[in-house]
């Protein structure tokens, strides 16, 4: 990539709607290699070594891809969330769930 050219936007987590945040997180937790991040009743966020995963429920959030974009408030007010994030949800042009979030700063 030259210097002229965009960075490209980072895929910061995919989000899948669960039941049972305890029960989830339990499983992930037993069979795969991933650090909990994050839990509570209605969502949990565990770390991969490149992308995280995000366990909701179906009340609180949509399944959803989350990416971090340059101006992501072009597409909307960006809401802080409690893990100090910030972000909109939108579709795409398949009716498919976006979150853009403001770019995490690591």
């Amino acid at each position: 990539m030259s210097k002229n050219e965009p960075r490209l936007d980072s895929l910061h987590h995919v989000a899948v709607q669960v039941e049972d945040i305890g029960r989830a997180l339990k499983w992930y937790s037993e069979n795969l290699n991933a650090e909990t991040v994050y839990s509570d009743d209605t969502w949990a966020m565990l770390r991969f070594q490149n992308i995280y995963l995000a366990l909701v429920i179906p009340s609180q959030h949509p399944p959803h891809i989350a990416i971090e974009h340059e101006g992501a408030e072009a597409f909307g007010k960006l809401k802080k969330h409690r893990d100090g994030t910030e972000s909109v949800y939108i579709e795409d042009s398949e009716g498919n769930t976006l979150e853009l979030m403001k770019p995490v700063t690591h």
